[in-house]
C-alpha cells in the first residue's frame, strides 16, 4: 500500500484551518514541531554519539521550528550552537532567540567552520512551502551539507527539494541524501524520493481535521511525539 502524503497546497490550507477552527497559535504550532524534531534527534544520534549539534535555520517558519528543537535539545543534555544566517525581525522569532541566549546557547555565521566541530546538524532553513532557486548563502551552506560526512536530520523536508518532485535536477541539493527526516503533520509527496530513515511528527492533529485532508493517523507510542516509518507508512 502506498504511503499517503500531503500536498503543498493541502499543508497550507491544513495549517490554516489548526489556526482558525483548531484555535491552535503559530507559536503553538511551532512549539510541537521543535518538540518533534528533537524527539527524532535523540532517536538517530542519542547524546553518546556525541552531544555537539548544529543547528542551521531558515528565514522562515522552519527556522522557528530549528530554534525551539534547539532549546529542547539543550535540555536533553546536548550542546546545541545556531547558524542563523538570515535572521527575521518577527517578535515571535525574536523571543525563540533570547530564550536560547539565555541559555548561553552560542550563535555563529561561520556555518563551515562549525560543521567541523559538530557531530550532528538539523536542517531547518527550507519547508514545505519552498520552491524555487535557492539564493546564498544558503546556497553554499545546503552544499555542504551535500558533501559531508556528519549526520544530517531534515525538517519537513531537504533544504532545496520541491515538496512535490523530490532533489532538484541541478544545482545545491541534487545529490542531497540526509540520515533522517521528519515529516511534520503528515508525509509530503518528496518522501517517495528519500532514501533514509522517516519520521511523523503530528501528534496534536484533530481528528476532523485529519479526516478533511485523509491524513493517517499512525499510532504513536507511550509519550512519544513522533512515529518512525516504513516507505509504506507502516511503523516500524
Amino acid at each position: 500500500m502506498a504511503l499517503k502524503t500531503l500536498s503543498a497546497a493541502n499543508a497550507a490550507a491544513l495549517d490554516k484551518d489548526l489556526m482558525s477552527t483548531g484555535a491552535f497559535s503559530l507559536d503553538q504550532l511551532m512549539e510541537l514541531a521543535g518538540l518533534s524534531v528533537s524527539q527524532v534527534v535523540y532517536k538517530v544520534h542519542p547524546p553518546s554519539r556525541g552531544k555537539n549539534v548544529l543547528v542551521v535555520c531558515g528565514p522562515g517558519n522552519n527556522g522557528g521550528d530549528g530554534l525551539v528543537a534547539a532549546r529542547h535539545l539543550f535540555y536533553y543534555g546536548y550542546k546545541p550552537t545556531i547558524c542563523y544566517p538570515k535572521a527575521t525581525k518577527n517578535e515571535l522569532y525574536q523571543r525563540l532567540m533570547t530564550q536560547l541566549r539565555n541559555l548561553d546557547v552560542p550563535f555563529t555565521s561561520d556555518f563551515t567552520s562549525a560543521l567541523q566541530s559538530t557531530d550532528h546538524v538539523v536542517d531547518a532553513i527550507f519547508g514545505f512551502s519552498f520552491s524555487g532557486e535557492v539564493r546564498e548563502p544558503f546556497g553554499a551552506i545546503i552544499e555542504a551539507m551535500e558533501r559531508t560526512r556528519v549526520s544530517v536530520t531534515a525538517v519537513d523536508a531537504p533544504s532545496s527539494w520541491n515538496i512535490e518532485s523530490g532533489p532538484p535536477e541541478e544545482g545545491p541539493g541534487k545529490n542531497f541524501q540526509p540520515e533522517a527526516l521528519i515529516s511534520l503533520t503528515a508525509p509530503k509527496p518528496l518522501v517517495k524520493y528519500f532514501k533514509g530513515r522517516h519520521f511523523v511528527g503530528g501528534r496534536f492533529l484533530p481528528p476532523s481535521v485529519a479526516a478533511k485532508y485523509d491524513v493517517e493517523m499512525p499510532a504513536y507510542q507511550g509519550v512519544d511525539q513522533i512515529v518512525e516509518l516504513d516507505h509504506n507508512g507502516h511503523r516500524l
